[in-house]
């Protein structure tokens, strides 16, 4: 393993990495373009010649709106290693959100995939120097401004990226990151957990969110690894062609993708018979097929995955005893877009079922307002990874750092004696109960989500009680839903005589429908409730239709379903 050392600026990232790692396979899709380290540095000096001669010089800000592919990681370097602010923006953002980060940012120049061009007015086209299509490089519209000769080396302490998060407030603010906040997180994280000459990643992640671009951008650049991406949208079938062919060793993932397949692929499996399900029921019989089934999921990775860093949200507890005793070789980490992102991470020996692991190298972490009893309190961090601020936003910036410089995490957890993290829940999403106690809504959600009939569900107070809205399995709901045919020919079969109308039929499959979910509410009000303890049990289950609409991370927003 090469002895990394911290490097000052990301320009000495790039250039260490197009020297060293010339000849390896940089960025590349996995059918297509792709580029050698060599190649990619090259890409890269041509488009920061088109920037220059489109007028942008330094500190001005650099938009990328765009999928994964090559062509990101170029678009992002042309910006921070030439003393530009790159200002990623996520794809799925609305057109009026993707042009208050434009306006805000004061972007002058703007890298945009095809596919995401009529998110962007002609208006806002008209007001950036420079339009250059992401897939391509080459330049959409350039208005006549004059050329500038180079720009200045970047500093350490000067600002490299503005990330504009997508939180579950619906509070959207730009995190400003430094050179500094970046290279410092970027040996953090090496020494947390080394990357690999021949390392191979699968990235499906938005390398506009921070993890994904921390990670697995620049975190294989120090050791000139390989990063492969999708062309399409990681679908379930096409990320298992994807896995097949790229056969990673390395990727990272959020919760809801490792959940869904341990819940619509694994759990199933486990209860299809009376038989497995006995065998499931006992310690040793869990244990057995976990670890059967964590060798099946190996393979279905590709057969040599080293690293499966899971982040951006609590990982379900029966989920993760699963790759536990699976012995699936997953990691866990905790942090914010504030911190470029890690705050605490478990590799290997230091992962412990629902921690995330002791801070990294650098990060000092500290409870504050320890709830006398069990010790809860407001996670506050201090690190130089810690973000400069946000943009344009000085009374947010005072309001999220404390009297000594920590900055405030709002999130709850404890640490054990061997400094080990453990969330409990968001503080701004903690609940109080009709006796003062503190209920965690993540927790009951945890639960719920278990019921082999649920999807995912929020849990909130209304008038003092706890309402649950859930949105059900939507193929076991259809099969609910099948019902109404039964019952209709049914209906007319029994009572031929006495049919009026087909709406009659109707009504009485509808009543067999509503009946089925009503029966389906109180079987999972049950369920919960005998799992919880008494003040967090639900009083009330809503059925919500429709998924909920999450962030990059697939955290769902909130605030969008909350009534306050």
């Amino acid at each position: 393993m090469d002895n990394i050392r911290e490097f000052e600026t990301l320009k000495d990232l790039f250039n260490y990495s197009i020297d060293k790692y010339k000849d390896n396979k940089a960025f590349a899709y996995i059918d297509g373009l792709n580029y050698t380290y060599k190649e990619f540095g090259e890409q890269t000096n041509k488009l920061n010649n088109t920037l220059l001669s489109s007028g942008v010089g330094d500190n001005e800000k650099v938009a990328i709106l765009g999928q994964n592919m090559p062509n990101w990681p170029v678009a992002y370097f042309a910006a921070v290693a030439f003393n530009r602010i790159a200002v990623p923006v996520l794809p799925d953002f609305s057109e009026a959100e993707i042009e208050n980060v434009l306006e805000h940012s004061e972007s002058t120049a703007l890298l945009i995939s095809s596919r995401l061009t009529s998110k962007i007015s002609a208006e806002r086209i008209s007001k950036l120097k420079v339009v250059i299509n992401l897939d391509t490089l080459e330049v959409i519209q350039s208005q006549s401004f004059a050329s500038v000769e180079n720009t200045n080396p970047p500093v350490r302490e000067e600002l490299a990226a503005i990330i504009y998060t997508s939180g579950t407030t619906g509070n959207s603010k730009g995190v400003m990151l430094s050179h500094r906040n970046l290279c410092t997180h970027l040996y953090a994280a090496y020494k947390l957990r080394p990357s690999f000459e021949w390392d191979v990643w699968l990235s499906v992640l938005p390398l506009s969110h921070t993890m994904e671009n921390s990670l697995s951008m620049m975190l294989p650049m120090m050791s000139g690894a390989s990063v492969y991406y999708m062309e399409k949208a990681p679908t379930p079938s096409l990320l298992v062609q994807a896995l097949a062919k790229v056969r990673p060793t390395t990727m990272l993932s959020v919760p809801l993708i490792i959940e869904k397949i341990y819940k619509n692929s694994v759990l199933p499996k486990f209860t299809s018979s009376g038989l497995m399900r006995s065998i499931y029921g006992t310690s040793a019989g869990r244990k057995l097929l976990h670890k059967v089934a964590g060798k099946k999921l190996m393979k279905t990775f590709g057969g040599r995955i080293r690293f499966f860093g899971i982040g951006g949200a609590k990982l379900d507890g029966t989920v993760e005893r699963f790759l536990l005793e699976g012995k699936f070789p997953y990691a866990i980490g905790y942090g914010l877009t504030e911190s470029a992102p890690l705050l605490a991470g478990a590799v290997g020996k230091w992962v412990k079922w629902q921690s995330t692991g002791p801070a990294i190298h650098g990060v000092t972490l500290r409870i504050d307002n320890p709830n006398p009893e069990n010790g809860e309190g407001e996670i506050v961090a201090k690190g130089p990874n810690i973000m400069m601020g946000y943009y344009k936003n000085p009374e947010a910036t005072e309001q999220v750092f404390t009297e000594d410089g920590y900055f405030r995490t709002k999130d709850l957890g404890i640490v054990d004696k061997k400094g080990r993290l453990y969330i409990k829940g968001r503080l701004n999403n903690m609940i109080l109960g009709p006796s003062g106690e503190n209920i965690y809504p993540e927790e009951i959600e945890s639960v719920i989500n278990a019921h082999p009939m649920v999807s995912e569900s929020i849990v909130t107070s209304y008038k003092g009680k706890l309402v649950a809205l859930v949105h059900f399995n939507p193929d076991k709901i259809k099969a609910l839903q099948d019902i109404k045919e039964e019952a209709i020919a049914m209906y007319y079969e029994k009572k031929d005589i006495l049919i009026n109308s087909y709406e009659e039929t109707k009504d009485e499959a509808t009543k067999i429908f509503n009946e089925k979910m009503e029966h389906l509410k109180k079987e999972v009000s049950e369920y919960v409730n005998s799992r919880v303890n008494k003040f967090s049990r639900i009083a009330l289950i809503k059925d919500t239709p429709q998924q909920f609409e999450k962030t990059a991370t697939q955290k769902i927003k909130r605030y969008l379903y909350i009534k306050k």
